[in-house]
């Protein structure tokens, strides 16, 4: 108990010395031994370096999971040490809608077979996405985390243990200047040469420490190039998904076909019903869908389409294309001309101009 007494005696007395050290220096009135410049260049960098490291890990968090309450959750799960519970993706979501708007709408009519189709895509689209969060978590996220809460954590311990034994030194230095008696002096210059012994030895375990940044920034590095890599994969999937989806529904039959003057984006009057009892909206069959009447005219392109043959015409977004009728084809498909190619088309990537 009593050597309890004196040791919560000496460390409060030790911290006392220091609060006042610190206070004095503050206002002007003690001396402060400074760092040397190679030492505070390398704080310097630690922390910048700690400052953009904890951003970036931030906004990454807030791309990958933009939800603020699903990031809070794995939080908590990640703090008790238990797996964070597979999460669906909002495609995934979207298209398990589409799959039972199709069921009750009828999956044979084209409202129903279409949503069918992009439905599929959404969920394709969906297990990339999880895919990708996974990839970027595990080899972005996760070594930046283990940076702030591992190494630089010990880096900020060991600094303020440096800055401990500052004071103590610069303590000791008023000491032995405020020292009289010869015996005062000397136990003053022991404490001295003491504190000395133990800043150098501080100051040089936060050195290494620090110089081991470099290594931090080779190792993120590397992560950053793997980010990248996963975002490149991911976007691709994506984009080769939506192309795909886009070909497939160039052939799927559609009600825009049997009328020139509707695009895309515009609103469609559904046809009029007969008063009978059987009678319903949705009775859209593909031998009601007309070719657009005879004679050429201009359409503009609304996505980019790669031909799938040599029978085709290959289109880019936004460009003017001239287009006609054959007479026997398929009612989803124009005849169109740009220059001195010609070949055929898919009405649904078009909007027919007056």
């Amino acid at each position: 108990m009593d050597f309890n007494v004196k040791k919560l005696a000496s460390g409060a007395g030790v911290f006392f010395t220091r609060a006042v050290q610190f206070t004095e220096e503050k206002l002007g009135q003690a001396e402060k031994t400074e760092l040397d410049s190679q030492l505070e260049s390398l704080l310097a960098r630690g922390d910048t370096t700690k400052n953009w490291t904890e951003r970036i890990f931030r906004q990454t968090e807030i791309l990958l999971q933009p939800n603020p309450s699903a990031r809070i959750e794995e939080f908590l799960y990640e703090k008790l040490d238990k797996k964070v519970p597979s999460r669906i993706t909002n495609g995934e979501i979207l298209g398990h809608y589409m799959h039972e708007a199709a069921r009750d709408f009828g999956a044979g009519g084209p409202y129903g077979s279409t949503l069918i189709k992009v439905g599929e895509c959404q969920k394709r689209l969906g297990g990339a996405e999880r895919e990708f969060l996974q990839t970027a978590t595990l080899t972005f996220l996760t070594p930046l985390r283990n940076f702030l809460e591992g190494d630089w954590r010990t880096i900020s311990r060991e600094r303020r243990l440096l800055e401990n034994r500052r004071l103590d030194l610069d303590a000791c230095k008023a000491r032995l200047k405020k020292a009289k008696a010869a015996e005062a002096k000397a136990a003053a210059e022991h404490e001295l040469r003491v504190a000395q012994v133990e800043f150098d030895r501080q100051k040089e375990v936060t050195r290494l420490l620090l110089e081991g940044i470099s290594s931090t920034h080779v190792n993120h590095l590397r992560c950053l190039h793997e980010f990248v890599e996963a975002q490149t994969i991911y976007y691709a999937q994506c984009h080769r998904y939506m192309q795909d989806l886009q070909k497939e529904l160039g052939r799927f039959p559609n009600m825009f076909a049997g009328n020139p003057s509707v695009s895309l984006g515009a609103s469609v009057t559904p046809p009029s019903v007969e008063d009978s009892p059987g009678a319903t909206v949705d009775m859209l069959k593909l031998e009601d869908v007309r070719a657009p009447a005879a004679g050429t005219r201009k359409a503009k392109v609304l996505y980019d389409y790669d031909a799938a043959d040599t029978s085709e015409l290959s289109l880019l977004a936004d460009e003017l294309i001239t287009v006609y009728t054959v007479p026997g084809m398929d009612p989803d498909w124009l005849m169109g001309e740009k220059g001195n190619q010609k070949g055929k088309v898919p009405v649904t990537y078009l909007e027919l101009l007056s």
